[in-house]
């Protein structure tokens, strides 16, 4: 399989979610943790060029072809939170039909400075929004370059 198809198959998986929650009015199916993690990192990899480390690799999940290890974050929602400092730091979201955006491309230090406290689960919140706005001051050089796929 190739990473082409993974729009196709989250909308099938969100297909299959509305039914869920026709069936059982009240309880919500969301896609999260784990599965969305994974789904990221996939797009990630293909997008960015980078190789992507064993799964749950301390810390990074992806070198890139220049050394730089790269942590890897997608969402559906409105924050993310960080365990640990990365060196460089991608985040994406993932919209209902499948399609990704970027929402963060540069370095990480820059948003473990304006990450939130450190929660009892050793996660440090950032929002989209934020991540957002910090995205907007990255220059190119310091992105790692995307390509379409």
């Amino acid at each position: 399989m190739t990473v082409e198809k993974i729009p196709a198959l989250v909308r099938e998986l969100y297909k299959i979610v509305d039914q869920l929650e026709a069936h059982f009015p009240g309880r919500k199916f969301t896609p999260d943790g784990h599965l969305v993690g994974s789904i990221g990192e996939v797009i990630a990899a293909a997008k960015y060029g980078i190789e992507l480390l064993p799964a749950s690799a301390e810390g990074h999940d992806a070198k890139a072809s220049d050394g730089r290890l790269v942590q890897i974050k997608a969402t559906q929602g409105v924050r993310v939170a960080l365990r640990s400092e990365p060196e460089h730091l991608i985040v994406l979201f993932i919209e209902r039909s499948g399609d990704t955006r970027e929402i963060y491309n540069g370095p990480g230090p820059v948003v473990w400075e304006q990450c939130g406290k450190m929660q009892k689960n050793g996660q440090r919140p950032i929002s989209v929004a934020k991540l957002t706005a910090l995205n907007t001051m990255i220059p190119p050089s310091e992105r790692l370059e995307s390509r379409p796929i």
